[in-house]
């Protein structure tokens, strides 16, 4: 028969031997936790839904764009919607982000001198309006200017934010913020006009024409 004393060293090991475990349970974690605390599942879904309200807010506006058919077009159910993002406002205020490239860009074409900036700053323009992966936020920030708040102040903010940080270099004096919105004011029209109301013969002529082109225009507000 055990004694007291015996029962008590047995459980003793045994609530060793468990915190042993518990602990390197503890240590190891779940073995389906992803690192940062979020599954890599959720992250595909959030940035599904993300992808697809920037084409659907691109295409139809803010208005016109539902939640159902944002959540049609990123093939999930509406609540996951909800979830990940609550309201259409906030959804939208997430599209409204601007891919990093689009100062780059313009950085980059600021950086080779007055001579031919114009044309550079065309050209580098539309590289990222050309590309499939940036246009969709582009054109969501400028077809919805003209009717949401949000959306014109980050219309203003690429202006005066960064293009006016990409030509900090380039334009000089006492008149450069308003030479520097003149330009903003170029490249957003072209860009109005070629991409979203396709205005032919602009929407589809050229890189090359369109730059050479349309950058003199620039080259004369910049160089002036």
């Amino acid at each position: 028969m055990e004694s007291v004393s015996d029962t008590h060293e047995v459980t003793g090991s045994g609530r060793e031997q468990a915190g042993d475990t518990a602990g390197t349970a503890a240590a190891t974690g779940p073995a389906t936790k992803h690192a940062g605390g979020r599954r890599p599942g959720e992250t595909r879904t959030r940035e599904a839904i993300l992808s697809a309200a920037r084409v659907c807010f691109a295409e139809r506006g803010f208005d016109a764009t539902s939640l159902r058919r944002i959540a049609e077009t990123a093939g999930v159910d509406q609540s996951l919607v909800h979830h990940f993002y609550g309201t259409k406002e906030s959804l939208f205020l997430q599209a409204l982000e601007l891919p990093g490239k689009l100062e780059e860009a313009l950085t980059a074409a600021a950086r080779g001198g007055p001579d031919g900036i114009g044309e550079r700053l065309v050209r580098a323009h539309l590289s990222v309006w050309d590309d499939v992966s940036s246009r969709p936020a582009l054109m969501t920030m400028v077809r919805s200017a003209a009717i949401h708040r949000a959306a014109a102040a980050r219309l203003r903010e690429t202006a005066t934010g960064i293009l006016a940080h990409a030509l900090s270099g380039a334009i000089t004096g006492e008149d450069a913020k308003l030479r520097t919105s003149m330009v903003a004011t170029q490249l957003i029209g072209l860009a109005m006009m070629r991409y979203v109301a396709h205005l032919e013969p602009l929407a589809s002529a050229d890189t090359d024409t369109v730059a050479r082109h349309y950058g003199r225009a620039l080259q004369a507000i910049v160089a002036d």
